[in-house]
């Protein structure tokens, strides 16, 4: 099968839609950059094989000049979109000094037939409908009262918000300012070793990376993010590059009123991107400490 043409694929437990560009497993929805779900295809269209980082190279990035270190990086936050553990690796498996391997089953996604409503069939049980219609009214009173008794949270029209625990941060997907987006990769890996670093943090709560990077390239105020992740503080970013030189920008806001309360900016040689995120992620990681951490 040419998974690099199938408009519908299945992957493991997730299915694949090419033309929304978006992967489903349950209620979970994953929306795919571009690149990224060209990067899964290509991937996929070898299951078994060993695809090298130079063959990926060539498909994923055509005609454009990345290091290796790209490959890396986009293999990492694939992993972390499809939830495969490199350890364990279900997915995609690393093959020392070769290359990567799809190990996840392959096939065709057919969607299931649409489910005629009730009202429709004339072989409706009256009885069924009657206890339907009841328990969801049950429902609907049962979720009222909980409206009216929940916290008030932040939103969109200036009401307040506060995470039910007072030293808790999402950290948001770091902006790709460089030209062509060439850096998207390092950002996302930025950010995810910021997620990692700041959880290790005693009495800090951080939403795991699925949860952040469900808002990569969504436009909504901080407030209504942080009453979604139930969080009081956010943490963004972006990754701009002249030259040879990295510029990573970060800052923290608080939630309740939107206010910026640290930021900086880090200047750094792009010859071991690697070594630039730990450094970076370390100095973050330690402002931040000193700014939630009381």
């Amino acid at each position: 099968m040419n998974t690099l043409t199938a408009e519908k694929l299945r992957v493991g437990a997730w299915h694949i839609d090419s033309n929304l560009g978006q992967m489903t497993r349950g209620t979970e929805c994953v929306r795919l950059e571009p690149r990224m779900l060209r990067l899964l295809l290509c991937l996929a269209d070898r299951a078994g094989q060993v695809v090298s980082a130079e063959e990926l190279l060539e498909q994923v990035w055509p005609g454009v000049v990345v290091s290796a270190d790209s490959v890396y990086q986009a293999i990492a936050s694939l992993r972390r979109l499809l939830g495969d553990d490199p350890k364990q690796a279900s997915y995609i498996v690393t093959v020392p000094r070769q290359g990567y391997r799809m190990v996840a089953e392959i096939g065709t996604w057919i969607a299931p037939d649409a489910v005629a409503p009730v009202l429709n069939s004339p072989k409706v049980n009256r009885r069924r409908l009657a206890l339907l219609i009841g328990s969801s009214a049950a429902i609907l009173v049962g979720a009222g009262l909980w409206w009216q008794n929940a916290p008030a949270s932040h939103s969109s029209n200036g009401s307040t918000h506060a995470g039910r625990y007072q030293k808790s941060i999402a950290v948001l997907p770091f902006l790709d300012l460089t030209e062509y987006m060439k850096q998207e990769y390092f950002a996302d890996g930025m950010t995810e070793e910021l997620i990692g670093r700041l959880s290790k943090i005693p009495g800090v709560r951080v939403p795991a990376p699925t949860s952040s990077f469900y808002f990569k390239g969504k436009q909504l105020p901080v407030a209504d993010i942080a009453r979604q992740l139930d969080v009081n503080y956010i943490l963004d970013g972006s990754v701009r590059t002249s030259g040879r030189t990295m510029r990573i920008s970060a800052r923290l806001v608080k939630a309740d009123n939107a206010f910026v309360i640290w930021t900086e900016t880090y200047d750094r040689p792009v010859d071991d991107l690697l070594k630039v995120q730990d450094d970076i992620s370390e100095n973050v990681t330690k402002a931040l400490k000193a700014a939630i951490v009381h």
